[in-house]
Formats: C-alpha cells, structure tokens, sequence
C-alpha cells in the first residue's frame, strides 16, 4: 500500500496465461510516487489487441525453452511457460506525466491491463488523424514494415505474399502501393478475399503456378507454405521468412531448383531492425513510421473481431484456436 500521505495508488487489472489454453484477471496496484524524478508516465488503457501469432504460441505453451529469454516482450511479467503476462499492442491514454504528453492517446509495447506506469520513451503519441481504435495494429504494422526493409523490393516487382494473417495482409497491402508491382496475396481461406479486395490486393487460395517472382513473403506459420514460395521464386529471387513456428520442425526441400535458381531466403524478425536501415533508424522512428501507415482507413477491414477486458479470458482460447479464422481482435476497456 502507498504511504501515509502519499497519494493512493491505482487499482487495476491485467491478463495473465495461467497454464494451458487458460487465463485471468489479476488485480494490480500502479504506483503514483515519484513519477516526474524517474521520468514516468502513468496510462490508463483504452483498447488493446491480440497479436495472434505470437500470442496464441503463448497462450498453448508452445514457447521453445531456448527461446524463452529472446521472446520476451518489452513489459513482461512472470516466465515461459506459465503463469505470464504477455502482450504488445496497446493503446491508452495518458493520466500522468510530463505536460506534452498529459491526456495524449499513446502506443506501447504493453500487455493487456487497465493502467500501467512505463518510462515516458516507452510511449508513442498517435498522429492526430489516426482514430485510436485502428492503432492497436501497430506493433504488426511495425513488423511488416521490417520485413519491407528486409525485402527490399523494388519498382516493378512481382511479389507473392503467402499467408493473410494481419502482417501478411499489410505487407501486400504496402507492397501494392509501390509503383508497377504486382502483387498476389495466397491464403485457402475464402474469408480473405473480401478483406483483400478491400485493400486493393489480389487474392487467390493456391499458386497460380507461375515461377518468375521477383519477390515471396511467407507469412502463413505453416511449413508447406515455405515450400510453396520456393516453387514461386523466379531465378536468382528473394525469400523473406517471416514465420516463427515455436517448437515446431520445418522440414525444407533445398533440393530441386533452389540452388540451380540461386534462391535467397532472407530472415526476417522485428527484434531487430533490417541491417540496410538500422545505421539511421532507432525502435521508436519505426514504430512512429509504423503509426502514420496506419492512417489508411481501409485498414480498420483487419479488425474484424473485439471483446471487452472482462471476457478476454474465454476470448483468448476461442481467438487463438487453429482453426479461429481471427485477424486482429480488439479488447476494449
């Protein structure tokens, strides 16, 4: 409890994953002492979004022993497997803190939890014509926009995007918008289609059979989808594999024409910013590059999905089911 005197702490709530497939809420105290000498602020949370991907490795224990220290998220709380606070897709408001922040609409990198104290650079302000409610796609618009880098296409590309979870679909969205490219998003779920159409990209639920792709994005999570980008890469492409399978064995047929067409498989993770860029770009420019992308207003068609804080934990076990279908699902507080 705060001291006599001090000013009373908040009283909140955050998601923990307790074991497998299961999760509650848990009251938290955010401390109100000596914000301004340690350079804090204190957020009060307005929606948050499930990064599906990763959290739903999370969410069934499926987080590799040796990857329990680098998959750590900025804010964490507790250790793999369980119980553990995970999360990275938050947007709140700011209650406390310097002047130039108070009552700001701010992203961060935070699990899911009513208020939170951070330091103040943990916190991005949102550009004044992005509403809120679309910026909990920021931490996946900041994973697409690293795997851009790490691809480096270019005028005129052909590019096939494998897998239209949330980052793939803003990957094809972005690599659409670059003059002369053609671009084809592949995914067997005929649900994605209408959100394609929406963004402007082409869809299509298999290959279309063509070898001369300047250009191939996995982004699908499941192995057969890696095989599929190397019979789409033309001679001497590009592969860039942004899928993380957890504890998963990737068998890969390297044989064939891999070598023959001196294919490259590029990959790609945004723990780390793509090497052409990183001389020139810290973390907080790509997430402030990453939250104006997101002033597009056909991209509120990847939020298809939402709860309130009180449900999230039967929410989670039915968004992160294989066969969900979910995009990106907003928890509203």
């Amino acid at each position: 409890m705060a001291e006599t005197g001090a000013r009373p702490d908040y009283q909140g709530r955050a998601f923990w994953v307790t074991g497998y497939r299961r999760g509650e809420l848990r009251p938290v105290q955010v401390s109100r002492q000596q914000l301004a000498e340690n350079g804090d602020v204190i957020v009060e949370t307005l929606y948050s979004g499930i990064s599906r991907g990763t959290e739903s490795l999370v969410f069934h224990g499926r987080v590799p022993e040796s990857e329990h220290a680098r998959m750590r998220c900025p804010f964490q709380e507790g250790d793999f497997p369980f119980p553990v606070k995970y999360g990275y897709a938050n947007v709140g408001r700011v209650l406390e803190g310097p002047s130039s922040l108070k009552n700001r609409v701010v992203f961060s990198l935070f699990p899911h939890q009513t208020c939170f104290r951070v330091p103040e650079s943990a916190v991005v302000p949102l550009p004044d014509a992005l509403p809120p409610e679309r910026a909990v796609l920021a931490a996946n618009m900041e994973t697409a926009v690293n795997a851009l880098w790490d691809a480096t296409p270019r005028v005129g590309d052909r590019v096939a995007v494998i897998g239209c979870g949330v980052v793939g679909c803003l990957v094809a969205w972005m690599a659409q918008r670059i003059p002369g490219t053609r671009v084809l998003a592949i995914d067997p779920d005929p649900d994605k289609a209408p959100i394609l159409e929406q963004l402007g990209v082409s869809w299509r639920a298999e290959s279309d059979g063509r070898d001369d792709y300047d250009l191939v994005i996995h982004a699908s999570g499941h192995p057969e989808g890696l095989e599929t980008a190397l019979d789409l890469a033309g001679v001497e492409a590009r592969i860039v594999e942004m899928s993380w399978y957890g504890d998963r064995p990737v068998p890969l047929s390297l044989g064939g024409a891999f070598h023959s067409r001196r294919l490259s498989l590029i990959a790609s993770q945004v723990g780390r910013i793509a090497p052409a860029q990183s001389a020139r770009w810290s973390y907080r420019e790509r997430m402030a590059l990453a939250l104006r992308l997101l002033q597009a207003p056909e991209l509120d068609a990847l939020i298809h999905s939402e709860c309130r804080l009180t449900d999230l934990p039967s929410a989670m076990a039915s968004v992160t089911a294989p066969d969900s279908g979910v995009l990106c699902h907003r928890v509203i507080y």
